[in-house]
């Protein structure tokens, strides 16, 4: 996967959100998309599970283990020190 790729990923509700990818985490064998709205005013990263992708289609799931998020977001923090002011 590209990252800084702007995409388009439609909530639970059906609402479409245009988030830029920031990074690709793989934890554990399993990856991770780091995530951020692409809006100006918007400063929380999400963190969704890739639960498959090819040129045709991502999949993306909710990740419901609050330590696992946590742990996800300290190995992003680790790789990018100095792109964000970090505050949890």
């Amino acid at each position: 996967m590209d990252k800084n790729v702007i995409f388009t990923l439609e909530d639970d509700l059906g609402n479409e959100i245009e988030f830029e990818l920031l990074d690709v985490i793989t934890y554990k064998n399993e990856e991770y998309a780091v995530l951020i709205e692409n809006t100006e005013d918007v400063d929380e990263l999400t963190i969704l599970k890739i639960e498959s992708y090819d040129d045709e289609e991502e999949v993306y799931s909710g990740i419901d283990d609050d330590a696992l998020v946590h742990k996800i977001f300290d190995i992003f923090k680790k790789n990018h020190p100095d792109d964000f002011n970090y505050s949890e």
